[in-house]
Order: C-alpha cells, then structure tokens, then sequence
C-alpha cells in the first residue's frame, strides 16, 4: 500500500487540568462515543492540526478555556484496539485563562473536579488507566 493510500489512524489528545489536588472532568452525553461517562476535556486532532493546537481548540469548544502551546507537557500515549486502531495522547496545561463551564450542552451534561483517588462512576476505561500513571512520559497498549 503506498503512502498515499494508506489510512490515517485516528488520533485524539487529552488535556489534564489541575486545581487544588483536583482534575477535570466532563461527562459525555448526546455524541453516541462513551455517552455517560467521565473523561478528561479533549478530543481529535483535525487533518493539517498539531497536537497542541487541536489541544488548545478543543479545550476552547468544550470548557472556554484559553490554553497557550507553552502550558501544554506530554504526560504519555496511548495505542488502542477500539472500534478501529487509535492513538490517544495526553497533555497536562500548567496555567490556562478563563473558568472552566461546560461551553458545548450538546456534548456535555456535567463538568466537576474529582480527586485522582476518587474518580467517579463510570470513568472511559483508558481514560482511567491513564490517569492511574504516576511517571511520565509514558506509552500504553491497550486492546491488542
């Protein structure tokens, strides 16, 4: 298969925010991928987009927040089987502008900081492995 030809795999990044011994995190709803579940803001890298913009969009649309490339450290990856092949990376941001809200109704029903130590049920799966790496940076396979 030439290069031209060959699929992309889909590609998502995630974005810890800290506060207070606390992380983030939203609940989906009406998307149809993990609906009632708690995962960290974030979500897929658009064609000709850098992991770190699709970083600081995603984080806009999805909690109103302002992200700079400079914030964002790679904490580590994960290569997963799911419903096809994919790639998730997670970022943490040291400092962001705004108070987080939930900015997308449509795809969020709750947003609330959580102790790492007590996340919440239901948490997506390697979301919640990821959030239980303590060294970084870190690569994981899941699925395979």
């Amino acid at each position: 298969m030439s290069a031209a030809s060959h699929a992309g795999i889909p590609t998502g990044v995630h974005v810890l925010l800290e506060h207070d011994g606390c992380i983030l995190l939203m609940r989906r709803a009406g998307t149809g991928f993990f609906d009632g579940q708690w995962s960290l803001p974030g979500g897929h890298v658009e064609d000709g987009e850098s992991l770190c913009a699709a970083a600081c969009r995603e984080l806009a649309e999805e909690v109103g927040i302002v992200l700079v490339h400079d914030a964002l450290e790679m904490l580590g990856v994960i290569h997963r089987k799911s419903d096809t092949n994919r790639i998730d990376f997670f970022l943490r941001a040291s400092h962001w502008s705004g108070e987080p809200y939930i900015a997308e109704p449509d795809k969020c029903d709750a947003l609330a900081w959580h102790a790492r130590s007590a996340l919440p049920e239901p948490t997506v799966a390697y979301v919640r492995t990821a959030l239980a790496q303590h060294a970084s940076p870190w690569i994981i396979e899941l699925g395979w």
